[in-house]
């Protein structure tokens, strides 16, 4: 199962500098000038996960897999996008293909060309939502006119949806993003089907200057403000330190680095964690000699659908799933130990995989 985030934002924010240190690579080019991102590139980024760790410890594993995701770094919008002004069709379409949304916001002073001529991380929010918005609002409208006229010849299906369309485009033409309108569960899936841009879940991320890295500065502060009042994600990075760090492959390097700049962790750590619950993802371990490794499911996802994540047959053939939770296989030493403790459960096809969890699966196909 495949999991991505789209980084976007006004050209020059950047966008390809958080790229190259998110995938430890130089694939994107970082260049002082609009759209030197034609094509987006793709990157996978392992999520950090020191529970990954002990288990592996405590399994005496030969391998170690972590959790990834994946990272799409999009050529910058301008104004007029919707139209077809700068890269504007290109980014709408590699918009629409991502899961959700990295917003990276320029909240740093300095000499690189801002394309509208000055630092505000609030302005260039609004011009990419504008966009989106006003794209949506003409898919939607389009949409709208077929299931009109689908409606008329009594088609159910068509009904539904326009009940879905009525107060999303009502929301649009009032500036309004689709993530922002009351849908109960039936209807989000059918917003699902959509695929409406502002829909997507948004992480904001406020890129300062190396100074402002600990504590933010005046322009992070607003986005800060801003995302709270959208209930939307937040993270403070500074991509320049960012680069940095990906050059240094030793972890005491690193450490060292950061402490000297009062920072515990990376800001990319926090973007990928970020990311990870933007999407709405938990994490379950298997565990082994060979391998332990972390795999990604959709929260509420149930046994036999964690065990598809796996392999298919597993979901198909699913008879019970052995589980531990991550406390109790540690505090018990492993999966020994949590069977003697009376630790271990066998759960059936109703039950609700829970972050953390150590599996083993059983099937017969």
């Amino acid at each position: 199962m495949g999991f991505n985030l789209g980084i976007v934002g006004l050209p020059n924010v950047g966008k390809s500098t958080l790229f190259n240190a998110l995938t430890e690579t130089a694939t994107a080019e970082a260049a002082n000038y609009p759209f030197c991102t034609i094509e987006p590139n793709v990157g996978r980024v392992p999520i950090p996960d020191p529970r990954l760790e002990s288990i592996a410890e405590i399994a005496k594993s030969a391998k170690v897999t972590p959790n990834v995701l994946e990272f799409v770094d999009i050529a910058g919008l301008v104004r007029g996008a919707s139209t077809g002004e700068g890269l504007g069709n290109q980014f709408l379409s590699h918009i629409r293909e991502v899961q959700a949304i990295v917003h990276l916001l320029r909240c740093f002073e300095g000499e690189v060309t801002h394309v509208e001529a000055s630092v505000d991380p609030i302005r260039d929010a609004e011009i990419v939502e504008t966009e989106l918005l006003l794209a949506d609002l003409e898919s939607a409208e389009r949409q709208r006119d077929a299931a009109v006229k689908r409606a008329r010849g009594n088609d159910a299906e068509a009904k539904k949806r326009l009940a879905v369309l009525e107060p999303l485009i009502a929301a649009l033409q009032d500036g309004k993003p689709a993530r922002s309108v009351a849908l109960d569960p039936e209807q989000r899936r059918e917003l699902r089907q959509l695929h409406l841009l502002s829909a997507k879940p948004v992480l904001y991320v406020a890129n300062v200057e190396e100074g402002a890295a600990a504590e933010g500065n005046g322009h992070s502060a607003r986005v800060a403000e801003k995302a709270a009042a959208e209930g939307a994600g937040f993270v403070l990075v500074s991509a320049e330190i960012e680069a940095e760090l990906a050059q240094l492959s030793d972890r005491a390097e690193r450490r060292d680095f950061l402490e000297s700049l009062g920072l515990a962790e990376t800001g990319l750590a926090r973007v990928i964690r970020a990311g990870f619950e933007l999407l709405d993802l938990i994490t379950f371990f298997t565990a082994g000699p060979k391998e332990s490794r972390a795999w990604t499911v959709k929260r509420g996802a149930k046994a036999p659908r964690a065990a598809g994540v796996i392999h298919t047959d597993f979901e198909r053939g699913f008879i019970r799933a052995e589980t531990i939770a991550y406390e109790d296989f540690v505090a018990c030493g492993g999966e020994a130990g949590a069977r003697d403790a009376g630790k271990l459960r066998s759960e059936g096809r109703d039950y609700v995989v829970k972050d953390g969890d150590v599996m083993l699966f059983r099937f017969n196909v």
